[in-house]
């Protein structure tokens, strides 16, 4: 006989449905940044909206009506907001920082979410979750090097993304259990597809036939993304996967060097193993518990 995992009560389900979630979130920051390079960077956010509304619509249109119904109206419509503030200033750092430093930068999101996570929504916060986030930001720390010319004023893009991104996880985190995973897919989407194809008339450029395939493939990625993260946050608490989002560093420090020619140094490979080691330490000991 099967039994149904307790939302809140798998963290190792949470863990792995979190890292999928980066994964797909990750690649489309280095789509969104190919795009960028041969139109308007509205035209990448465009896409990524436009793109998932357009295919959760079609996946789940036998039953759109019932998934439209929600619980949390202002709630739903707030997520969104932070969340589409968060795309479009990281998308637009893009445009001025290489994908690993606007990554970076962005990596103190986890932080956030744990602490908001603590002050807001109750979640405990025990020595393995302090272990994990602390160790992982420090392993960023040494990436980032305050000081360097990483924090020039376009680095404050992704720090504010970085806020507007743990709002959005803490909120998701708040309607997770009482909220079909579909219908909190279709409104992070809504919002941002209503309102980015009111302003990108004003920046649109024609697209190459390959800009266009990309920025198709952006909707795609970003459509994974969100679901599998929004999977996460019903199976594991924000403290729990807050340390992997720093597998996204890993990831865009890869696609920098293969597509963007941009090789990290050696602090940078010193401050991914240490997130790497600071996020399968916390993966094991709750699994373990």
């Amino acid at each position: 006989m099967t039994t149904q995992a307790i939302p809140g009560q798998n963290p190792a389900k949470g863990i792995l449905f979190y890292m999928t979630g980066i994964f797909f979130m990750a690649t489309m920051d280095v789509i969104a940044k190919l795009v960028a390079q041969d139109v308007h960077v509205a035209m990448a956010v465009w896409a990524r909206y436009a793109g998932q509304t357009a295919l959760v619509t079609l996946i789940f249109l036998p039953n759109l009506r019932t998934i439209a119904r929600t619980r949390y109206p202002f709630l739903q419509f707030l997520r969104s907001a932070f969340l589409l503030m968060g795309t479009s200033l990281f998308f637009l750092s893009l445009t001025k920082l290489d994908l690993a430093e606007a990554t970076a930068i962005m990596d103190i999101n986890p932080i956030l979410i744990t602490l908001g996570g603590a002050l807001l929504l109750g979640e405990t916060f025990g020595p393995r979750r302090a272990f994990g986030v602390g160790a992982a930001l420090i392993g960023a720390l040494i990436i980032i090097r305050p000081g360097t010319d990483v924090f020039s004023p376009a680095a404050f893009l992704p720090l504010i993304a970085a806020t507007g991104y743990a709002s959005f996880v803490l909120i998701t985190r708040k309607v997770g259990h009482d909220e079909d995973p579909r219908t909190s897919l279709f409104y992070a989407a809504l919002l941002g597809a209503l309102a980015t194809t009111l302003v990108v008339p004003f920046f649109w450029e024609t697209p190459a036939p390959f800009t266009i395939f990309l920025m198709l493939l952006i909707g795609v990625a970003g459509s994974l993304g969100q679901f599998f993260l929004i999977r996460a946050v019903q199976f594991a608490e924000a403290g729990a996967i807050a340390p992997f989002s720093y597998l996204g560093l890993l990831i865009a420090a890869f696609w920098g060097m293969v597509i963007f020619g941009e090789y990290p140094d050696l602090a940078t490979w010193i401050g991914a193993t240490i997130i790497v080691i600071a996020g399968v330490y916390v993966w094991h000991r709750e699994r373990v518990t």
